[in-house]
This record gives structure tokens, C-alpha cells and sequence, in this order.
């Protein structure tokens, strides 16, 4: 077992926080979504009232290993000022002596950001040198990154061979609710797993065992719907996985759900002209974007029992808001089930946020894939260094 902040004495230490920082922003560097930043700032209170020296870092796109300004923390530190109510100032470099000049002047309370960690190459590569080198400017480490626990990084994983580490506020908060669908779901336990990619079969053929029925949807639902001999059109699906699709339908047919109508357009664009028609009777050269009406009913009278439902991917372009009514009304329906609700990150997350239903959900994770591969029961290269840590700290 992984220990937590509640088990660090931070009095007056210098806490090297790794927070997902990798937040969107417009042409011009301003943060056009703060929601992984937000929420951060419990893991900073906690620090900061307990006269901590806190030092966050993080990374921001994938500069290669290069600097990349564009792509700085100084609008992180400004963002995260706002939303603190107090200054957070953005350091130029992410290891060496003037940081270690500057972390060294700190007062208790006070909060910096370190630069990008991916303009050093020894990010990626978990190059142990530069974890010792981070390492050196803190007396404890802390994981509130759920986001990047996948990835087997120096600021993941490497730096806890070389200082104290435990988990943040946040990472907890994550790892108990993925607790509570992969260990004890309350029944009926309903998934939709949607979205783009093929890799996504993996996940599927993990829940199919432990689900009462598993909603396909997406360009992944294109490749299922192919490998059961439907029409799909011109549209868009996954060849290297039909094969997989027909095994799993083979095994689990009565538990993996489809769409059996959709929305389907001329054309990949947001104003093509569509038409809402069943799977036998799309256009030649149409393109599926979205689920049609009857399927939204379908799916709904599923959902109207779940108990606990995970979701994992949007049901259509919901971007489009003439192919997001899927999305949107399916959504909705499942806030007001009563059913525990987990959204995964990433387009999902978006979704929620866009048509403004995340605070009924019971929880919307700040990550995508992360969600994805503890819900195929992959475990977590950053969640397994804490647990080393422990053993041997």
C-alpha cells in the first residue's frame, strides 16, 4: 500500500508536487480549461497551511525534449495566481542552480511552478540522473498527477527512488472511486465505451465480465457493427480489430449493445447535411457521426436500471452540435438514474463540461487513458513506485 499526504510530516518542507498541468489553451497561451488545475489547488492548501514550500511541476504538450516557449508554464503560474488569490511564480528551468537558488529563498507557504519537464529529454526517457536532479530540490515527493500515472517518467516514477514519496489529495481521490468500480460495482453495472480508438478492445474484453451490459458506441461501435455484417456506409472503422469484434459478439453478444439506428451525414464536417435512418438503409458514402433517435430510447431504458454506470468515450462528434444529441441527451438521462457515475477524462470530461452536467455526475476524472487501462486491470507504473516507496522508506 501506497502512503498518502495524511502520513507525510510536511511542516515547513520543500513538497515537490507533480500535477497534471497539461492544460489547453487558444493561440495567444490563454488557459482556455483549468479543470486539472482546480483540481490541485486542495493538495496545495493542505501544503501551504501547514507552512509547506511548495514546488509543483508538470508538463505541457510534447515539445520533444526541446524548449518549446509556446508551450511555458508562465501561464500556468498566472492561472494558477487567480485561482489561489495569490502569487505563484513560474521559475525558467525545471533543474539546476538557479532553481535551486531560487526554491532555496522560499518562505513557508509560498508556491512556484518549475518549466515544462518535457523541454529535458530525460523526462520521457525516465533518465535517472535527471530524477536525482529534480530530487534535489525537495524533501518529499507527492503524486497528485492521476492523469500520467501510466506514463513510467523521471517526474513519475524515477524520483521516488530518491526522495520520500506518497500520494496527493487528488491521485486518492481518483484511486478510491476506481476502486469502487473495479472491486465492488453495485448491480445492475452498465459501461459505454465509445470514442475512436481500436485500442479500446482490450478494455472491452475486461468489462464484458464483470458488466451487466457493455454500450459500444463511437467509431468503435463502426467496427463492431462491420464485424456483425452491418452496414455502416463510408464510415470510419477499426480493420486490425474486426477480427476481435466477431470474437467477442461470438462470446458476449447478449451483453455488448449497438446502436440500431444513427445519425448519419454527406460528409466529415459540421454543417454536412444528414439524415437520421437505420443501419440497412444509410446512403452509399455516408458517414455515421451519431446514434439516431431509437437508439438514444434504447440505450435509455438499459441505463434507467444501472446502479453504477462507467463511461468512457462520447457516443457521437459531439463537438457538432448537429451530431451531439447523442451525447447530450444520453448524458443527461444518466443524472437522473440514481446510478453512480464515473466519466472518464478526456473527450468524455469535455463533453460533460460542455453541456454543463458535471456536477451531477458523481464523479468526472481528470484522465482519459489512465481510466482506461486501470479498468482493463493494467497496473499503474507511477502507482507501483509509491508502493516500492513505501516498503522501502
Amino acid at each position: 500500500m501506497h502512503k498518502t499526504l495524511h502520513d507525510a510530516d510536511v511542516e515547513g518542507k520543500r513538497v515537490l508536487v507533480r500535477g497534471d498541468l497539461d492544460v489547453p489553451a487558444d493561440e495567444t497561451g490563454r488557459i482556455t480549461d483549468d479543470t486539472r488545475l482546480r483540481t490541485l489547488i486542495p493538495t496545495i492548501m493542505f501544503l501551504v497551511e501547514r507552512h509547506a514550500k511548495v514546488v509543483l511541476m508538470g508538463h505541457r504538450g510534447r515539445p520533444g525534449g526541446k524548449t518549446d516557449l509556446s508551450l511555458s508554464m508562465a501561464h500556468v503560474a498566472g492561472r494558477l495566481s487567480e485561482i489561489l488569490g495569490t502569487e505563484v511564480r513560474a521559475l525558467d528551468d525545471c533543474t539546476g542552480p538557479i532553481v535551486r537558488d531560487r526554491i532555496g529563498r522560499m518562505r513557508p507557504g509560498d508556491v512556484v511552478v518549475l518549466e515544462n519537464l518535457r523541454f529535458n529529454p530525460g523526462e520521457e526517457t525516465n533518465d535517472a540522473r535527471f530524477a536525482q536532479e529534480i530530487a534535489k530540490d525537495g524533501d518529499l515527493y507527492v503524486n497528485d498527477a492521476y492523469a500520467n500515472c501510466h506514463r513510467d517518467h523521471a517526474s513519475m516514477t524515477g524520483i521516488t527512488r530518491f526522495l520520500p514519496a506518497c500520494a496527493g489529495l487528488a491521485l486518492e481521490k481518483e484511486l478510491a472511486v476506481m476502486r469502487r468500480v473495479t472491486e465492488r460495482p453495485e448491480k445492475p453495472y452498465i459501461a459505454i465505451i465509445g470514442g475512436v480508438k481500436g485500442d479500446k478492445i482490450g478494455v472491452i474484453d475486461t468489462l464484458i465480465t464483470k458488466v451487466d451490459y457493455l454500450i459500444v458506441s463511437g467509431v468503435l461501435a463502426n467496427t463492431f457493427l462491420k464485424a456483425a455484417g452491418k452496414g455502416i456506409g463510408g464510415s470510419k472503422f477499426d480493420k486490425e480489430t474486426v477480427g476481435e469484434a466477431k470474437r467477442l459478439l461470438a462470446v458476449h453478444g447478449d451483453r455488448i449493445v449497438l446502436p440500431i439506428d444513427v445519425r448519419a451525414a454527406a460528409s466529415y464536417d459540421k454543417d454536412a447535411r444528414y439524415l437520421d435512418c437505420d443501419l440497412g438503409s444509410i446512403p452509399e458514402g455516408y458517414l455515421i457521426l451519431d446514434i439516431g433517435p431509437k437508439t438514444i430510447m434504447y440505450y435509455e431504458s438499459l441505463l434507467a436500471e444501472a446502479k453504477t454506470v462507467v463511461w468512457g468515450g462520447p457516443l457521437g462528434v459531439f463537438e457538432w452540435e448537429s451530431f451531439a444529441r447523442g451525447t447530450r441527451e444520453v448524458m443527461a438521462f444518466i443524472t437522473t438514474t440514481g446510478a453512480f457515475t464515473l466519466v472518464g477524462g478526456g473527450d468524455s470530461g469535455a463533453a460533460v463540461r460542455k453541456f454543463g452536467l458535471e456536477g451531477k455526475m458523481s464523479h468526472v476524472s481528470t484522465g482519459g487513458g489512465v481510466t482506461l487501462q486501470m479498468l482493463e486491470g493494467k497496473p499503474l507504473p507511477a502507482v507501483a513506485a509509491l508502493e516500492t516507496a513505501a516498503k522501502t522508506g
